[in-house]
């Protein structure tokens, strides 16, 4: 196989489970709170910003700052739960949905507009977890940075399918995500569940926005384009499912990088779309998603 293309299908297989990070906490979201995060882009942002703050301004190695920046972000989504989103389940509105849809979009413009104005439109370079290339498969080289952020999203995304499906947690925000009403007679909070949801998608969006900036740089609307695509992961693999979002970040990750091989780079962020439409004629609910019964 030629080195070229051999390099393209494990930058696809990197970039899709970077993806999956991303999309593991839309998914988680709106799984248990049915609500679709327009600032979970931000939260990415931040992460990257958090890594920066931790590595140069503080002078922390990079392995300490990858979790503090996550746990910085984690914190950040449960003041954002608590202040924001919980007036949806804790008073009475008429369209919560949309409440929702504007007021995460809102989010999503404030928090970029504050990074403009407090450390402007220049790119930040946190420091490097891992400097140099290395050999992976005869000729093909890759940045450690590429290799440790692939490495430590397999961890995570390991960590969160063992937490929702091993853990007491775990079951508690499943059951929370299958019926709300029922979750509370049987005794779990689902106020709590809501900010672990949000919580947990703060870490994963964070540690995804930490392990890209010192290959990608930290800027004000870093996460706008990651965002975009995770959202067509959430679609694609299914609406709710944790799987299909790990799946579907690694074909769209494939998808991307042989697509600028074969066909053209010009369209790289356009193959996803074609995907998904593709998928969505076929399966109008996502890979692994369930059909709505309707009574």
């Amino acid at each position: 196989m030629d080195v070229y293309v051999l390099s393209q299908i494990v930058n696809g297989l990197i970039f899709g489970l970077i993806y999956g990070l991303i999309a593991l906490g839309l998914t988680i979201i709106f799984g248990i709170m049915r609500v679709v995060n327009f600032a979970h882009g931000e939260f990415l942002m931040l992460g990257g910003y958090a890594l920066y703050l931790f590595t140069v301004t503080l002078g922390l190695h990079p392995l300490i700052g990858l979790p503090l920046s996550m746990a910085s972000v984690a914190a950040f989504g449960v003041l954002t739960e608590r202040v924001l989103l919980r007036p949806i389940y804790t008073t009475r509105i008429e369209r919560p949905e949309e409440y929702a849809i504007i007021l995460t979009f809102g989010l999503s413009l404030f928090l970029q507009n504050g990074a403009l104005a407090t450390a402007g439109a220049y790119e930040y370079t946190p420091n490097s977890f891992w400097s140099g290339s290395v050999p992976v498969i005869g000729d093909l080289w890759l940045s450690g940075d590429r290799l440790f952020a692939a490495a430590m999203a397999v961890v995570l995304i390991l960590a969160t399918l063992l937490v929702m499906y091993r853990t007491w947690l775990g079951r508690a925000l499943m059951a929370t995500a299958q019926s709300r009403v029922g979750a509370t007679v049987s005794g779990i909070n689902a106020i709590g569940m809501n900010m672990t949801a949000v919580a947990l998608a703060g870490l994963l969006a964070g540690a995804a926005g930490a392990l890209l900036s010192p290959i990608f740089l930290v800027y004000p609307d870093v996460g706008v384009v990651p965002v975009v695509k995770a959202f067509v992961i959430l679609v694609l693999g299914g609406m709710g499912s944790i799987p299909g979002a790990v799946i579907a970040a690694l074909i769209l990750g494939l998808v991307e990088s042989l697509g600028s091989v074969y066909i053209s780079l010009a369209y790289k962020d356009v193959y996803s779309f074609l995907v998904l439409i593709a998928v969505l004629l076929i399966r109008p609910y996502g890979l692994f998603g369930q059909k709505e019964r309707r009574a």
